[in-house]
């Protein structure tokens, strides 16, 4: 199906065909009509699968079809979503493809001055896209008015409620209208999504595109059984002999994270780290020169996982195996995006044969192992224990929350899948 065929504008239609766009996904295919109907929409679809634009492009559109930008702005459309990179790639899309309509928008998110963010929102702006602790940060310094909000989008909602959101979540209901349009974008439907939607949506539609917890066909997985010593070697061996241009590198904790940029710099690789502790200036640059190709290797922490959107990113390699056998999917998701192929590759030691079993078991397939001449493993090495990321470079803030503290070490309202006895509370707090 094609854009034109959605009851899309003539000025929505003119910005999507200059990303390049013209036949809409599944997820678009579905959600659109539905969100133009003004229903609430509980949606399930993997990373990769355009779903953003399922929701920006019918909210613009909604927005053209009742208001003429003239009038004095006040938010309309408020888009909820777990970490500031994801809140910077949807606010780039709602700008993308608002190009031609005259509505304001603004992004939210901590790390950064909340002063500018002040100003741009006093001004007046249609659409605010945010992380919860810095816009309740705004809405205690009454900066911004919601109280006339009509739609509300939380994006990546089982992320929220793994990071501990729920709390923030339910004070921003508070100050929004009762009477509203509700979406909710979820990669996984546990019981906790469930309940959230049950508790914020008013007779919702429900579409889910591809089944939950599978990995795109057009990823190719390949597992390479390595001593943790030597990880880092036959990376750089992989990288270098391969030629790989441009490849994100996944890492349990921060300073995992930072130790394998340092010493990928020193083979002759380009490299920087994106984690939690990292200055959200520094995060943007990373990022921006990651995509301009001046950075070769981006090394990431989960907060990366949902929160990055590279055009054509190639590779993608889990230096360690995430605790939690879904975060897998989510990491592997930022490649073979938009139909395109990708590659992702798993540096598996004897310390995470459980990790790997665990996420076949998800995947309900076996995947192929490769032995790298010269990596043979070494039998005599005995399985120890994975250390827990949080006590690595501090995690106290949640990302994206402005400084706010951290609520609760049990994460009330945490999905089951981070529940699991895998440690999975510290490794997120420690992105």
């Amino acid at each position: 199906m094609f854009f034109k065929d959605l009851g899309l504008s003539a000025e929505l239609l003119r910005a999507v065909e200059k990303q390049g766009y013209s036949k809409a996904t599944p997820i678009q295919q579905q959600a659109i009509p539905l969100v133009l109907e003004g229903k609430d929409l509980l949606a399930g679809a993997q990373t990769g699968t355009g779903k953003t634009a399922g929701f920006t492009l019918p909210l613009l559109q909604l927005l053209q079809n009742k208001y003429s930008g003239g009038e004095k702005s006040y938010p309309k459309v408020l888009v909820l979503t777990p970490t500031r990179e994801l809140a910077a790639q949807v606010h780039e899309s709602v700008r993308d493809y608002g190009a031609y309509l005259p509505f304001r928008s603004a992004v939210i998110f901590g790390g950064v001055s909340i002063n500018p963010q002040k100003q741009k929102l006093i001004k007046g702006v249609d659409i605010v896209v945010a992380t919860p602790g810095r816009l309740l940060d705004h809405v205690q310094q009454r900066s911004v008015d919601l109280s006339r909000v009509e739609t509300l989008v939380l994006d990546e909602a089982d992320r929220m409620l793994d990071m501990g959101f729920i709390h923030d979540i339910r004070r921003v209901m508070k100050v929004i209208p009762k009477q509203r349009q509700t979406l909710l974008f979820s990669a996984t439907f546990s019981n906790d999504i469930k309940k959230l939607a049950s508790e914020f949506l008013q007779y919702p539609a429900e579409i889910q595109v591809t089944p939950e917890n599978t990995a795109t066909e057009l990823v190719s997985q390949t597992v390479y059984p390595v001593d943790k010593k030597r990880k880092r070697e036959l990376l750089s061996e992989k990288i270098g002999e391969e030629n790989w241009q441009q490849v994100l590198i996944f890492t349990r904790t921060k300073h995992s994270a930072n130790k394998l940029a340092e010493q990928l710099g020193k083979d002759g690789i380009t490299a920087a780290a994106i984690h939690g502790n990292k200055s959200q200036g520094a995060r943007t640059r990373a990022l921006s020169d990651f995509k301009a190709g001046s950075v070769r290797a981006l090394v990431a922490t989960d907060i990366a996982a949902r929160g990055i959107d590279i055009d054509k990113l190639p590779h993608v390699v889990n230096f360690e195996l995430p605790n939690v056998p879904e975060d897998y999917i989510h990491r592997i998701g930022r490649t073979a995006r938009a139909g395109q192929q990708g590659s992702a590759i798993s540096l598996v030691c004897v310390d995470e044969l459980k990790l790997l079993k665990d996420i076949e078991r998800l995947l309900g397939t076996a995947i192929r192992k490769v032995h790298a001449p010269g990596y043979e493993v070494d039998p005599s090495i005995k399985a120890e224990p994975i250390q827990n990321g949080s006590n690595r470079g501090g995690g106290r803030n949640r990302p994206g929350s402005g400084g706010r503290a951290q609520q609760g070490r049990g994460r009330p309202g945490a999905s089951g899948n981070a529940a699991r006895g895998r440690s999975a509370s510290g490794n997120r707090r420690a992105g």
